[in-house]
């Protein structure tokens, strides 16, 4: 049985999330710079099993594309011809840096570790995913 693997895929830096192999509860993976990301996939699949890989979906407030989508789009291309194997699946990403960034309040970090992005995008793709999951049910 394999995993969910979700990704907030970003100019500088990419969130990596995962399901447990039952598929019932997001976790943050990790981040990674963007332009070290198919290196981490290859190896990460190596070892893992992974079904299916969901790619954030940024969109504006009126369910218009967002600017980012520009980056994605080659980037989905690239991913499906170097993992034809694992459908890709997107997810409405809107609020979820917003949603991280509370979360990190929320549970009590510091103002000094609520600067950490890579951590905000981490949490970013664990929201993304969990809303993937929860779409699913």
């Amino acid at each position: 049985m394999g995993r969910f693997l979700a990704l907030d895929y970003g100019k500088k830096r990419t969130g990596i999330a995962v399901t447990d192999e039952l598929k019932l509860i997001a976790s943050g993976l990790t981040t990674v710079p963007t332009h070290e990301l198919f290196t981490f996939l290859t190896e990460y699949l190596k070892n893992e099993t992974v079904d299916q890989i969901i790619v954030g979906e940024p969109k504006q407030m009126d369910n218009t594309p967002s600017e980012t989508e520009a980056l994605i789009a080659p980037f989905l291309k690239r991913l499906s011809l170097k993992f034809p194997e694992i459908p890709v699946d997107r997810q409405d990403e809107r609020f979820t840096s917003k949603m991280a960034f509370r979360t990190m309040i929320d549970s009590g970090l510091k103002k000094k570790q609520r600067r950490n992005k890579a951590l905000v995008d981490e949490i970013s793709a664990t929201l993304i995913l969990q809303d993937y999951l929860n779409k699913k049910q």
